[in-house]
């Protein structure tokens, strides 16, 4: 008897985690669904498409906090405006960064799978298997709820973070100017156009 009293209060316990996790899930597959749906519409210019993704991640990342942990030590000693600037450049990037791995999308089907919340951090992880003719990769998304809605915060492709890659990525750029962080605003603003102009064309 007092064995199923434990598992009932377990699983009373756990519960409202299989809700986080569940609410989160749901809410990711919608925000996926749009981007999925600007490349199955065939009759989208690839501006218009692009937009569609750059708006669904700047609602839906937490650019502002990615950005700030990327820019490392020049984040400190940089002006309110130089940081703003950045923030938005940053965005843009992460948003062409997105869409230029869209491109070759092919109509793969995809499936949410486990999702786990992490009660230390507060973070739901979930899991998304990609299905294509030559096979399938796992990418798990870590989604944050803050003032009564959901952020990406992360993702993991074949366990390897994205978040983790643009600090080292940038952190590359950054020594080439000895970071400052304004100098690198003007090579990222480069870098960005010439993405752009790759996507839309």
């Amino acid at each position: 008897m007092q064995i199923l009293r434990t598992i009932s209060f377990a699983i009373i316990l756990l519960l409202p985690f299989n809700a986080y996790s569940d609410e989160a899930k749901n809410w990711l597959k919608t925000e996926i669904d749009k981007i999925i749906y600007a490349y199955q519409n065939n009759d989208l210019p690839n501006e218009n498409r692009f937009l569609m993704i750059e708006q669904t991640i700047n609602n839906n990342f937490a650019g502002s906090g990615i950005a700030k942990f990327v820019a490392g030590k020049s984040w400190n000693g940089a002006s309110k405006d130089t940081k703003l600037e950045y923030i938005k450049l940053f965005k843009r990037h992460l948003a062409l960064n997105i869409a230029s791995m869209m491109q070759g999308y092919s109509n793969q089907n995809y499936e949410l799978k486990n999702s786990d919340y992490d009660e230390k951090n507060n973070v739901s992880m979930i899991d998304m298997e990609i299905y294509s003719d030559t096979g399938s990769i796992l990418v798990t998304w870590r989604v944050k709820k803050s003032k009564n809605r959901y952020f990406v915060i992360d993702l993991l492709v074949a366990d390897i973070s994205l978040v983790v890659t643009k600090r080292s990525e940038f952190n590359s750029m950054l020594k080439t100017v000895d970071y400052n962080l304004e100098k690198f605003n003007a090579k990222l603003i480069a870098q960005n156009d010439l993405s752009y102009s790759k996507i839309i064309n």
